[in-house]
């Protein structure tokens, strides 16, 4: 069984008519959201090595954080929570006011110092999520 031929004249119709098609679906996507607004949940999943010398270490660099990151403008609350059944896996959990908020905190000197104190003590990168609450 041999296959239609297909003139030049066909082909670019084709063509022109499979960029119309991609064309139009690009623009029927929905606008993406809008940053979002009001308080953010942070969520801070921390893994760490050394031991428990190493533990104790990051568990102080992270209280240390802790007081200095509730004295930033737009902290509502952090906790430092450690896993039940691991001695060496943390959670630390933020509420800012804003997104706004949060990023300025990030770009303190306080929150640099320490991220860059705690890396050699990480088991992993640090696992952070930002959430917003449901309506």
């Amino acid at each position: 069984m041999s296959l239609p031929r297909v003139s030049n004249v066909e082909r670019r119709g084709f063509i022109a008519a499979l960029g119309l098609f991609f064309a139009l679906s690009l623009q029927a996507q929905p606008p993406a959201p809008a940053p979002p607004t009001g308080p953010v949940y942070v969520i801070t999943h921390v893994d760490i090595i050394g031991g428990p010398a190493g533990v104790a270490d990051a568990i102080k660099l992270m209280h240390e954080f802790q007081v200095a990151s509730l004295k930033d403008k737009g902290a509502v609350r952090f906790e430092v929570m450690e896993q039940d059944s691991r001695f060496n896996h943390f959670v630390m959990s933020e509420v800012w006011q804003s997104r706004e908020a949060y990023d300025a905190h990030n770009g303190l000197e306080h929150s640099r110092k320490f991220r860059e104190t705690i890396a050699p003590l990480l088991g992993s990168p640090f696992d952070v999520r930002l959430h917003k609450l449901l309506p």
